[in-house]
């Protein structure tokens, strides 16, 4: 095989040149759309795909779309396009959390509230300055829960910094505010933790309506002693030790001022650091180093997210000694934990004691980084966030299995992995690209997941077989320039940006983007997604949404989740056409009545349906008609 040769960037008139280094190099480019070719599946990111070569600009670049429309896009506001701007972390949008009509978006260097009353006019009604990291947002009632984990970041929330080793003005943990008014927010509280709150999780307690638990990820250093009393560093085996647990804080939700750390949570126990790929061949050729190599963010075991050395030093280094993120679905008493190393699968009944059940490690992942169960929590989706967020991880030459998710059924309470799902155009040396996060689309008796995947932009894919995953549909658009003149993507440097994470929220997607602003889209009917599902999906609707803490969807008896289960079946041939043209034909009929007569035909289609289960193709999906069928009718009467 021939020596690789580095892409720097993609431009449809190079597309030949692209494909004549993929061949010197032994690879194959695929075709539009990212399909697998018939021998099997991609092995290499497309070159001819529409996202391919988009126009660079802030405002003004280049767009591919696919099955999904730009409803409204906003700006962020000005007060977060001071110093470094786009060029820097300070003043980044991160994460979304919604509740009623706003959406909070984390950023940097404190929130924004926005007011999507009206989805094509999202109204920004409050910024609100406060030096957090990465600004990881909550929302329970009128509570809003923002991470805080830079060792600069201050009580007062001003950005003067925190110089001392030990200072009483210094904030990590957990920030409570109170959002009633969402013109004039009010910092209620400070939680401190040992190691800062890199994101967290609200766990609410099913036996009492006002308090709620949050799970703390911290992943900075521990902090002195002197400072807070019981933060001790040490290895995994000193039960002192505040480096390898989850902080976990109990908020009474009538008194927010009194929230505290009420324990913690020792879920890495018995695990050995693992083992991760090297550096890319697009950064390793031409002798150039290998730029993000090993496990991403420093690894399991490194400055800052790293674990204390062993007691013995012959003894096999620790596994990781925090989570990035953790999901938690409580209805079926699962918390996904992406940590660092491994996915890790948790019993979370007694939310006060979570307990590891199962973990997963694989050497085509970096750094495991977040979490999405399906509908039934038989499966859960891990996200691989290669290079930390702020490099390019999708480009040619990047391995299509590297900077991925990873699909895994649950059975028995135990992990089983599946297939492989990445984002399928090749992106630019300019386009901080790699898996980030997203949740599910509620469409009815499918597993769609809709996701940022920074300057790769947005990308929706079905995973209910999890050994083969298909992509919807996508938005995407051109590098951004890190000067506004500059078009050629040739010319221009790398600036973080893109979508932070993308989330489906009372009929639309939502996306934090981090340079730019907030976008908000809709889906459009296609061959892998019809109309009746689409309007199936907006049936759902939300009090709040935190996408860390995954709701149990519940569809009411409708027509279109009942032509949702029908379109399935004809798509897939899971029943015969004649018969799928009958039921549909007595579900047209069905509607044109009203009342009891309408419960009445359609409990006896439902009766008929039955009886189609046996010898069917897609068994299953024919008893979730029947059913659907049923909740229709009880609606009707």
């Amino acid at each position: 095989m021939s020596q690789p040769v580095v892409l720097r960037s993609l431009h449809v008139a190079s597309l030949a040149a692209a494909a004549a280094i993929l061949a010197a190099s032994g690879l194959s480019a695929q075709r539009a759309g990212g399909a697998a070719a018939p021998s099997g599946p991609p092995t290499t990111a497309s070159i001819t795909d529409p996202r391919v070569g988009l126009r660079p600009g802030m405002n003004d670049a280049g767009v591919a779309a696919k099955n999904m429309e730009l409803v409204s896009h906003r700006e962020k506001a000005d007060t977060f396009n001071g110093p470094g701007g786009a060029r820097g972390l300070t003043y980044a949008n991160s994460d979304l959390a919604f509740r009623g009509n706003f959406v909070y978006q984390g950023n940097f260097d404190g929130f924004q509230i926005w007011d999507i009353s009206n989805v094509t006019h999202p109204v920004l009604r409050h910024t609100f300055v406060c030096s957090t990291g990465q600004g990881d947002p909550s929302i329970y009632g009128n509570l809003l829960f923002i991470s805080s984990e830079g060792t600069g970041d201050r009580k007062d929330c001003s950005n003067l910094g925190v110089r001392d080793r030990v200072s009483m003005d210094r904030s990590i943990g957990v920030r409570i505010f109170d959002v009633s008014d969402p013109d004039n927010p009010k910092k209620v509280a400070d939680v401190q933790t040992c190691r800062g709150s890199h994101t967290h999780t609200v766990v609410p307690d099913p036996k009492d309506k006002g308090i709620i638990y949050i799970y703390v990820s911290g992943s900075g250093n521990v902090r002195p002693v002197e400072e807070m009393a019981g933060c001790v560093d040490g290895p995994i085996d000193s039960a002192n030790s505040a480096r390898f647990r989850i902080e976990i804080i109990k908020v009474p939700l009538a008194h927010p001022e009194q929230a505290a750390v009420m324990g913690a949570a020792r879920i890495f126990n018995g695990l050995v650091a693992p083992t991760s790929h090297g550096g890319s061949p697009a950064d390793t050729a031409g002798g150039r180093g290998a730029r993000g190599a090993g496990a991403g963010r420093g690894g399991a075991a490194g400055p800052g997210r790293g674990g204390a050395p062993a007691a013995d030093p012959n003894a096999p280094r620790p596994g990781p000694n925090q989570c990035h993120d953790i999901t938690v679905y409580p209805a079926v008493g699962l918390a996904g934990g992406a940590c660092g190393g491994y996915g890790l699968l948790l019993d979370i009944k007694d939310p006060t004691n979570p307990k590891r059940i199962d973990f997963a490690g694989d050497s085509n992942f970096a750094y495991w980084h977040s979490a999405t169960f399906n509908n039934e929590g038989t499966k859960v989706v891990f996200t691989d966030e290669w290079g930390g967020g702020t490099a390019p991880r999708c480009r040619i030459l990047d391995p299509i299995n590297w900077g991925a998710d990873a699909i895994f059924s649950i059975k028995d309470g135990k992990l089983i992995q599946g297939a492989f799902f990445k984002m399928p155009a090749a992106q630019t040396e300019q386009e901080n690209c790699v898996a980030h996060n997203g949740g599910l689309v509620p469409v009815p008796g499918r597993d769609i997941m809709v996701q940022g995947w920074y300057q790769g932009g947005v990308d929706v894919f079905e995973f209910t077989d999890p050994n083969h995953p298909r992509e919807i549909a996508y938005f995407d658009r051109g590098p951004i320039p890190d000067h506004p003149e500059r078009q050629d993507s040739s010319s221009i440097r790398l600036v973080t940006g893109g979508f932070w994470g993308a989330y489906y929220y009372n009929g639309h997607i939502i996306g934090s983007e981090i340079a730019r602003g907030l976008d908000i889209f809709d889906l459009t009917a296609s061959e892998w997604l019809t109309q009746n599902e689409i309007d199936a999906a907006k049936l759902i609707k939300f009090d709040q949404l935190n996408p860390q803490n995954q709701p149990k969807l519940v569809w009411p008896g409708a027509f279109p989740v009942v032509r949702s289960y029908l379109d399935q079946l004809v798509r897939g041939n899971g029943l015969a056409r004649a018969r799928t043209l009958a039921i549909a034909g007595e579900i047209n009929a069905a509607e044109k009545l009203s009342g009891a007569a309408r419960g009445a035909a359609l409990e006896k289609l439902a009766a008929q349906v039955d009886k189609d289960i046996v010898g069917a193709a897609d068994g299953n999906r024919v008893k979730w008609l029947a059913s659907a069928l049923r909740d229709l009718a009880k609606v009707s009467k």
